[in-house]
């Protein structure tokens, strides 16, 4: 019989699979991919599938009062997006960015969009001052609203109507 000497490989990669396995789960706990971590904690929960934007608004905000932006964000977005799978949204604020004072979070929310939250950006005073550039996915036609939320529950409203003439959210 023949016999093919066997190498001790598979027990040393099922070593270095658990030692890299257990680093991946180390690193993903921070970033709040793991249930029950920070991503939890902070109130986020998850979406239901097909939420509508006020339930969205509600998860995320409670019952907080949105406050118009007004000069506190400069927002930048298209009027007519040509292809809603590219649609450029720039954000400026002239708000504080200091350790007692600053803006903790970004939201980008589409209301018809089939799951309206696009992004949320955690921010420090570290960022200095605030200035966001990004793309968002639009489904079709729909108000995209910036919000900013303040280390001091604040939230500052940005909302725009922009109009979309190819949807990027196949489905």
């Amino acid at each position: 019989m023949n016999t093919i000497p066997q190498h001790n490989h598979d027990a040393g990669r099922r070593r270095a699979l658990r030692l890299f396995g257990g680093a991946g789960v180390a690193a993903m706990i921070p970033l709040g991919l793991l249930p029950g971590t920070a991503a939890a904690a902070s109130g986020l929960g998850m979406p239901k599938p097909d939420e509508k934007v006020e339930q969205t608004l509600e998860r995320l905000f409670g019952k907080r009062p949105l406050q118009a932006a007004g000069d506190k964000m400069k927002v930048e977005l298209p009027l007519i997006a040509e292809n809603g799978a590219v649609v450029p949204v720039r954000i400026e604020s002239n708000l504080p960015m200091q350790a007692n004072s600053y803006v903790k979070n970004i939201y980008i929310i589409t209301d018809k969009n089939r799951r309206p939250l696009n992004a949320r950006m955690s921010l420090t005073p570290d960022a200095g001052k605030l200035s966001i550039a990004t793309n968002i996915r639009m489904g079709g036609t729909s108000d995209v609203r910036v919000i900013a939320e303040t280390s001091d529950g604040n939230l500052y409203q940005f909302k725009q109507e922009v109009k979309v003439t190819v949807g990027g959210c196949g489905g």
